[in-house]
């Protein structure tokens, strides 16, 4: 079955008759929020124009009905997010932070990744694993590190007091379920990085969880943290869905703390790479995260936060030593079992569809069909 015809069900976790979930479907008059609910779609946009107006009201009830979920084609599903911001976690895991330690210290050269590793885990161990970020223990491995010339940037963000937080991409450029998702087309060295995203509102609370793809330029940031901005900003780099899951008597902040995360990336090549990735192994909890996001800023429409990933492939590719890269043509599934799967084919960002429509256009569109009054 093609992408463009594939319903909407098939997508969803094998639960989803239990749960209720956020998102947004292009209705043909514009982006429209919608509810799923016991079995059925609904209208969303008469309740609240936009699902960040939704989720900050919790107007999870009502809505014209539009059908059932069998119904509706994914091809119709546009990303689950409206007026959030994009925000992202950082080297939340011990082995994401060792390969972060990686491409800094191999500069972004792929060749060179798999001395600099054995070098890093012949002293490291998995001794990150057990270090609570922050804590006496933490700052005591900090200064052996530094006595052996081995501390690094990512270190410190990884087991310091402080969480790596930064903007992922801009409001309403994020891809949903099916669409490409776009690698910079002068990258040599990059991943997919499956995500947990947690959905709050305006005043920092968690509403509920999606899954995301935050993709990773390794040799970009290799070469230098200040490139992080252009390493994870491109357009189409940032893919979330299906839809967001709502918390409540059938969904909380703990299955979040305890979801398991697969990865698939199949190669038209033939190439395939399988990943997993547990929320029980993150350093941070998901809700200090989301603290340490809301910081001194305010988000008045709301903020997603991508909480990090385990995932970091080391599994050669074309040349033995030179790891994984991605290929257009790709197609990464991401799934977890409360949140459903994410599927999207790799193309580079410079040959995915343009990003367009901003929030200029959203309101325009909104107004004239007298959805703001």
């Amino acid at each position: 079955m093609s992408f463009e015809h594939m319903p909407l069900v098939e997508a969803l976790p094998a639960d989803w008759r239990a749960g209720r979930f956020v998102g947004r479907i292009d209705s043909g008059a514009g982006p429209t929020p919608i509810m799923v609910r016991d079995g059925a779609v609904f209208d969303m946009s008469r309740v609240a124009p936009t699902v960040s107006a939704l989720i900050s009201a919790r107007a999870f009830d009502g809505g014209a009905p539009i059908g059932d979920v069998a119904d509706i084609a994914t091809s119709h599903v546009l990303s689950p997010i409206d007026l959030h911001c994009v925000k992202a976690a950082g080297v939340t895991f011990a082995v994401s932070a060792l390969e972060r330690v990686i491409e800094e210290r191999a500069r972004g050269d792929q060749a060179r990744a798999a001395e600099v590793r054995e070098r890093l885990e012949s002293v490291l161990g998995g001794s990150l694993r057990a270090v609570v970020p922050g804590s006496a223990e933490a700052a005591a491995l900090k200064s052996a590190l530094i006595a052996d010339g081995m501390w690094s940037q990512y270190l410190e963000v990884a087991i310091g007091p402080d969480a790596e937080i930064f903007t992922k991409s801009p409001v309403l450029s994020t891809v949903p379920l099916n669409a490409p998702v776009g690698i910079r087309s002068d990258s040599t060295w990059n991943n997919p990085e499956p995500e947990v995203v947690l959905v709050a509102d305006g005043h920092g609370v968690a509403v509920g969880a999606t899954l995301g793809n935050d993709v990773n330029l390794r040799d970009f940031e290799g070469r230098s943290a200040l490139l992080l901005g252009k390493a994870k900003d491109n357009t189409a780099s940032c893919a979330l869905g299906p839809l967001i899951r709502v918390f409540g008597d059938d969904f909380t902040m703990d299955d979040v703390r305890a979801a398991d995360i697969a990865l698939t990336i199949t190669g038209e090549d033939g190439y395939v790479l399988e990943g997993a990735s547990t929320m029980r192994e993150i350093s941070r909890d998901p809700e200090e995260l989301l603290r340490q996001a809301m910081s001194e800023h305010h988000y008045p429409d709301g903020l997603v936060l991508f909480c990090g990933t385990l995932f970091a492939p080391t599994q050669d590719r074309d040349e033995p030593g030179r790891g994984f890269t991605h290929k257009v043509g790709d197609v990464v599934r991401i799934s977890s079992a409360r949140l459903g799967t994410l599927t999207n084919p790799v193309t580079t960002s410079r040959d995915a569809p343009a990003w367009d429509y901003g929030i200029g256009a959203l309101m325009h569109n909104l107004a004239a069909r007298g959805l703001l009054a």
